[in-house]
Protein backbone atom coordinates (compact mmCIF):
# COMPACT_ATOMS: atom_id res chain seq x y z
CA UNK A 1 0.00 0.00 0.00
CA UNK A 2 1.32 3.43 -0.93
CA UNK A 3 1.93 5.73 2.00
CA UNK A 4 1.16 9.45 2.11
CA UNK A 5 1.01 11.61 0.16
CA UNK A 6 -1.36 9.90 -2.22
CA UNK A 7 -1.29 10.96 -5.86
CA UNK A 8 -4.00 11.84 -8.34
CA UNK A 9 -3.32 8.52 -10.08
CA UNK A 10 -4.45 6.70 -6.92
CA UNK A 11 -8.00 8.09 -6.97
CA UNK A 12 -8.79 9.31 -10.50
CA UNK A 13 -11.26 7.71 -12.88
CA UNK A 14 -9.14 6.14 -15.61
CA UNK A 15 -11.99 5.47 -18.05
CA UNK A 16 -12.69 9.13 -18.76
CA UNK A 17 -15.65 10.24 -20.89
CA UNK A 18 -14.81 12.95 -23.42
CA UNK A 19 -16.03 14.57 -26.65
CA UNK A 20 -14.35 15.80 -29.81
CA UNK A 21 -14.14 19.41 -30.94
CA UNK A 22 -17.01 18.92 -33.40
CA UNK A 23 -19.41 17.33 -30.94
CA UNK A 24 -22.87 18.92 -31.18
CA UNK A 25 -24.64 20.66 -28.31
CA UNK A 26 -27.28 17.96 -27.88
CA UNK A 27 -24.67 15.20 -28.00
CA UNK A 28 -22.77 16.91 -25.17
CA UNK A 29 -25.91 17.18 -23.02
CA UNK A 30 -26.82 13.55 -23.70
CA UNK A 31 -23.35 12.36 -22.72
CA UNK A 32 -23.36 14.36 -19.51
CA UNK A 33 -26.75 12.90 -18.61
CA UNK A 34 -25.73 9.37 -19.53
CA UNK A 35 -22.55 9.41 -17.45
CA UNK A 36 -23.83 11.72 -14.68
CA UNK A 37 -20.97 14.20 -15.01
CA UNK A 38 -20.98 18.00 -14.97
CA UNK A 39 -18.10 18.55 -17.41
CA UNK A 40 -16.35 16.80 -20.29
CA UNK A 41 -12.82 17.15 -21.65
CA UNK A 42 -12.68 18.17 -25.31
CA UNK A 43 -10.11 16.24 -27.37
CA UNK A 44 -8.46 16.55 -30.72
CA UNK A 45 -6.12 14.35 -32.71
CA UNK A 46 -4.81 11.39 -30.77
CA UNK A 47 -6.38 12.45 -27.48
CA UNK A 48 -4.82 15.77 -26.61
CA UNK A 49 -7.00 17.84 -24.26
CA UNK A 50 -7.74 21.25 -25.80
CA UNK A 51 -10.55 22.41 -23.52
CA UNK A 52 -13.37 21.50 -21.17
CA UNK A 53 -17.08 21.99 -21.72
CA UNK A 54 -19.16 22.18 -18.54
CA UNK A 55 -22.78 22.68 -17.57
CA UNK A 56 -21.92 26.34 -16.97
CA UNK A 57 -20.85 26.62 -20.63
CA UNK A 58 -24.19 25.18 -21.79
CA UNK A 59 -26.58 27.14 -19.57
CA UNK A 60 -26.38 30.50 -21.43
CA UNK A 61 -28.36 28.93 -24.29
CA UNK A 62 -31.28 28.45 -21.92
CA UNK A 63 -30.74 31.71 -20.03
CA UNK A 64 -30.88 33.90 -23.14
CA UNK A 65 -33.40 31.79 -25.05
CA UNK A 66 -36.35 34.18 -24.82
CA UNK A 67 -34.81 37.46 -23.74
CA UNK A 68 -32.95 40.28 -25.43
CA UNK A 69 -30.16 41.48 -23.10
CA UNK A 70 -29.68 45.20 -22.62
CA UNK A 71 -26.53 46.98 -23.71
CA UNK A 72 -24.88 46.73 -20.28
CA UNK A 73 -25.47 42.97 -20.16
CA UNK A 74 -24.15 42.52 -23.70
CA UNK A 75 -20.92 44.33 -22.81
CA UNK A 76 -20.50 42.52 -19.51
CA UNK A 77 -21.28 39.01 -20.74
CA UNK A 78 -19.90 38.83 -24.25
CA UNK A 79 -18.52 35.34 -23.70
CA UNK A 80 -21.81 33.95 -22.36
CA UNK A 81 -23.74 35.48 -25.22
CA UNK A 82 -21.38 33.89 -27.71
CA UNK A 83 -21.92 30.53 -26.03
CA UNK A 84 -25.69 31.03 -26.16
CA UNK A 85 -25.42 30.89 -29.94
CA UNK A 86 -22.86 28.08 -30.08
CA UNK A 87 -23.66 24.61 -31.42
CA UNK A 88 -20.36 22.68 -31.13
CA UNK A 89 -17.94 21.81 -28.36
CA UNK A 90 -15.13 23.92 -29.81
CA UNK A 91 -17.38 27.01 -29.55
CA UNK A 92 -18.61 26.18 -26.08
CA UNK A 93 -15.51 24.92 -24.31
CA UNK A 94 -13.33 26.82 -21.87
CA UNK A 95 -9.78 26.84 -23.21
CA UNK A 96 -7.05 26.21 -22.48
CA UNK A 97 -8.19 23.41 -20.22
CA UNK A 98 -7.31 23.46 -16.53
CA UNK A 99 -5.59 20.11 -16.07
CA UNK A 100 -3.47 18.15 -13.61
CA UNK A 101 -0.79 15.47 -13.97
CA UNK A 102 -1.26 11.98 -12.53
CA UNK A 103 1.72 12.33 -10.21
CA UNK A 104 0.36 15.50 -8.58
CA UNK A 105 -0.56 15.17 -4.90
CA UNK A 106 -4.18 15.30 -3.83
CA UNK A 107 -3.45 18.57 -2.06
CA UNK A 108 -2.14 20.08 -5.31
CA UNK A 109 -5.24 18.94 -7.19
CA UNK A 110 -7.53 20.33 -4.49
CA UNK A 111 -5.67 23.65 -4.61
CA UNK A 112 -6.12 23.90 -8.39
CA UNK A 113 -9.83 23.15 -8.10
CA UNK A 114 -10.30 25.78 -5.42
CA UNK A 115 -8.30 28.49 -7.19
CA UNK A 116 -9.90 27.86 -10.59
CA UNK A 117 -13.37 27.13 -9.20
CA UNK A 118 -13.81 23.83 -11.04
CA UNK A 119 -15.29 20.53 -9.88
CA UNK A 120 -13.38 18.17 -12.17
CA UNK A 121 -9.92 18.15 -13.72
CA UNK A 122 -8.77 16.23 -16.79
CA UNK A 123 -5.65 14.24 -15.92
CA UNK A 124 -3.05 14.48 -18.69
CA UNK A 125 0.43 13.11 -19.27
CA UNK A 126 3.50 15.08 -20.28
CA UNK A 127 2.29 15.23 -23.90
CA UNK A 128 -1.13 16.61 -22.88
CA UNK A 129 -2.93 13.35 -23.69
CA UNK A 130 -5.94 12.41 -21.58
CA UNK A 131 -5.33 9.68 -19.00
CA UNK A 132 -8.38 10.16 -16.80
CA UNK A 133 -10.45 12.60 -14.79
CA UNK A 134 -10.32 13.49 -11.11
CA UNK A 135 -13.29 15.04 -9.31
CA UNK A 136 -13.85 16.61 -5.92
CA UNK A 137 -15.45 13.35 -4.82
CA UNK A 138 -12.37 11.41 -5.89
CA UNK A 139 -10.17 13.59 -3.69
CA UNK A 140 -12.35 12.71 -0.70
CA UNK A 141 -11.86 8.96 -1.18
CA UNK A 142 -8.80 9.03 1.08
CA UNK A 143 -11.12 9.70 4.02
CA UNK A 144 -12.60 6.25 3.47
CA UNK A 145 -9.34 4.60 4.50
CA UNK A 146 -9.89 2.14 7.38
CA UNK A 147 -8.78 3.36 10.80
CA UNK A 148 -6.39 0.43 11.20
CA UNK A 149 -4.65 1.36 7.91
CA UNK A 150 -4.14 4.89 9.21
CA UNK A 151 -2.81 3.58 12.52
CA UNK A 152 -0.38 1.25 10.75
CA UNK A 153 0.98 4.05 8.56
CA UNK A 154 1.31 6.46 11.48
CA UNK A 155 3.16 3.83 13.50
CA UNK A 156 5.50 2.94 10.65
CA UNK A 157 6.14 6.36 9.12
CA UNK A 158 5.94 8.70 12.13
CA UNK A 159 6.00 7.20 15.61
CA UNK A 160 8.67 4.51 15.10
CA UNK A 161 10.89 7.02 13.28
CA UNK A 162 10.60 9.96 15.71
CA UNK A 163 10.30 8.03 18.96
CA UNK A 164 12.31 4.77 18.62
CA UNK A 165 12.88 4.48 22.38
CA UNK A 166 10.10 6.26 24.28
CA UNK A 167 10.05 6.37 28.07
CA UNK A 168 6.46 5.14 27.92
CA UNK A 169 5.17 3.45 24.73
CA UNK A 170 3.42 5.78 22.29
CA UNK A 171 -0.08 4.46 21.70
CA UNK A 172 -2.06 5.30 18.56
CA UNK A 173 -5.84 5.16 18.55
CA UNK A 174 -7.79 6.08 15.42
CA UNK A 175 -11.55 6.51 15.54
CA UNK A 176 -13.41 7.66 12.42
CA UNK A 177 -10.20 9.18 11.13
CA UNK A 178 -9.42 11.12 14.32
CA UNK A 179 -6.01 10.16 15.72
CA UNK A 180 -5.22 10.16 19.44
CA UNK A 181 -1.58 9.85 20.49
CA UNK A 182 -0.54 9.08 24.06
CA UNK A 183 2.77 8.28 25.72
CA UNK A 184 5.90 9.84 27.24
CA UNK A 185 9.06 10.64 25.27
CA UNK A 186 12.49 12.02 26.01
CA UNK A 187 12.74 14.37 23.02
CA UNK A 188 9.92 16.85 23.59
CA UNK A 189 11.03 18.97 20.62
CA UNK A 190 9.82 16.25 18.28
CA UNK A 191 6.23 16.28 19.53
CA UNK A 192 5.05 19.25 17.35
CA UNK A 193 6.74 17.61 14.34
CA UNK A 194 4.91 14.36 15.05
CA UNK A 195 1.59 16.22 15.07
CA UNK A 196 2.35 17.87 11.72
CA UNK A 197 3.38 14.58 10.15
CA UNK A 198 0.33 12.73 11.44
CA UNK A 199 -1.94 15.49 10.19
CA UNK A 200 -0.31 15.08 6.78
CA UNK A 201 -1.24 11.41 6.50
CA UNK A 202 -3.91 11.07 3.81
CA UNK A 203 -7.26 10.25 5.39
CA UNK A 204 -6.58 11.73 8.82
CA UNK A 205 -9.48 13.93 9.95
CA UNK A 206 -7.96 15.34 13.12
CA UNK A 207 -5.18 14.85 15.68
CA UNK A 208 -5.42 14.83 19.47
CA UNK A 209 -1.86 14.68 20.78
CA UNK A 210 -1.48 13.74 24.43
CA UNK A 211 2.19 12.79 24.26
CA UNK A 212 4.09 14.35 27.16
CA UNK A 213 7.80 14.95 27.83
CA UNK A 214 9.46 12.48 30.18
CA UNK A 215 10.39 15.23 32.66
CA UNK A 216 6.81 16.25 33.33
Amino acid sequence: MRTSPHRVDDVMTHAAVAVGRKALFKEIVERMEQWKVSALPVLEGDGRVVGVVSEADLLPKEEFRDSEPDRFTRLRRLTDLAKAGATRAEELMSAPAVTVHPDATLAEAARIMALRNVKRLPVVNAEGLLEGVVSRGDLLKVFLRPDNDLADEIRREVVDVLFPAPVEPVHIMVTEGVVTLTGRVTDAARIPLAVRLVRGVEGVVGVDCRITPADE
